[in-house]
């Protein structure tokens, strides 16, 4: 039994089962215990998972183009700032700065990274040593004002605390309790009437015995940025589903998961504070709470579809004419897995909200924009 567990363990004995979402919140966030906030902590290929911009630079280089033409919907402020939260080892800062290093846009740009834990802080500027002068670090959105420009997240969202839900007779929420210091789930009355609003604001009934998950979270988040963000984008790429979708009895047990060194397992209670606990994305609940502050939602669509649109296809001609050996394969074999269905071009979404005057049309949904799957009944 590790530390966090023992910690975890003592809080229950002391307060009463907690619910999953604090157990969550523990596992994942407690201060050098957390698998976010550890030193033990590692994303990419030699950790417990890896994300779009560890496949390939073109990644960036596509964000970096809409993050560009972000900055020319607002008339080129002569001040733009990227915020980027959950930005891992660095590597999508790193490659959205070499595809902008040299564009009109570079001498406008200041990048800020929001980064909890300081083991990932010093990755970071280990690696991003080129862009010293460019990049700034904070710890939370709250240390941030007056921002013009984008706030960016790349598999953010999926990891924020989730309440865990089942409807019996009645809706119940999962606690987390101990018996013989062993961690167990028990069923209760939910902790929070945010729960029954959150099913009411959705249109979400649910049969007998569906278990699923709701993110309240999301919420908090999008209101610290409306606070802090005085014109701007909100671009988000994360996987997840509609509403509709997210609830329908096609996914009746929910869609919590767990990765610890590439295994994928629906056991958040084994390797506390070592391995990932994600659930998907309700964007309809993005698109709802932003365009209740203000935030309009301008696109939404698979994560293939959008880099598409942004060109990614030029990129893939443009490593023909550099690795014309064997390299070549292998390069654009990445590639795919960025766009093509079956790959994270399908699973992952991207959707991009705006704040100010005028309804923006933006170049990465030009191919499709699903926007109204989002709508409510």
């Amino acid at each position: 039994m590790n530390l966090l567990q023992q910690k975890i363990i003592r809080r229950i004995k002391s307060e009463g089962p907690v619910t999953f979402k604090t157990f969550m919140e523990m596992a994942l966030y407690e201060p050098e215990l957390g698998y976010y906030t550890s030193q033990k902590t590692r994303i990419g290929r030699s950790g417990d998972f890896y994300t779009s911009s560890h496949l390939h630079p073109a990644f960036g280089m596509m964000l970096g183009k809409q993050i560009e033409e972000m900055w020319e919907i607002m008339n080129k402020p002569s001040a733009f700032q990227i915020v980027e939260m959950g930005s891992g080892a660095g590597y999508l800062c790193k490659d959205i700065l070499d595809y902008l290093k040299n564009r009109e846009l570079f001498n406008s740009l200041n990048y800020t990274i929001v980064e909890l834990n300081p083991a990932m802080k010093t990755s970071q500027q280990n690696l991003l040593t080129d862009f010293s002068d460019k990049i700034r670090w904070v710890s939370s959105i709250r240390e941030l004002n007056n921002i013009k420009g984008c706030f960016l997240s790349n598999e953010l969202l999926d990891a924020f605390p989730v309440h865990i839900i089942e409807m019996n007779d009645e809706i119940e929420e999962i606690f987390v309790s101990t018996d013989n210091e062993k961690l167990i789930e028990i069923k209760g009355a939910p902790s929070t009437n945010g729960i029954a609003d959150y099913l009411k604001e959705f249109s979400i009934g649910l049969e007998k015995g569906h278990r699923s998950e709701i993110n309240l979270e999301i919420k908090n988040w999008l209101g610290e940025i409306n606070r802090v963000l005085t014109e701007g984008f909100i671009l988000t790429i994360d996987y997840g589903y509609s509403s509709e979708d997210y609830y329908s009895e096609d996914r009746n047990r929910g869609t919590l998961l767990c990765y610890h060194e590439h295994q994928v397992t629906e056991d958040p209670y084994q390797n506390t504070g070592e391995q990932d606990i994600t659930a998907h994305v309700n964007f309809s609940s993005v698109k709802k709470w932003g365009d209740e502050l203000g935030i309009n939602t301008i696109g939404f669509c698979p994560q293939g579809a959008f880099l598409v649109s942004l060109g990614i296809d030029e990129v893939i001609a443009e490593i023909h004419k550099i690795h014309k050996n064997s390299d070549y394969p292998f390069e654009v074999a990445r590639i795919k897995k960025l766009i093509l269905p079956g790959t994270m071009g399908e699973t992952h979404k991207a959707i991009i909200q705006h704040k100010g005057g005028g309804k923006p049309a933006l170049r990465g949904f030009t191919i499709k924009n699903r926007l109204i799957s989002l709508r409510l009944p």
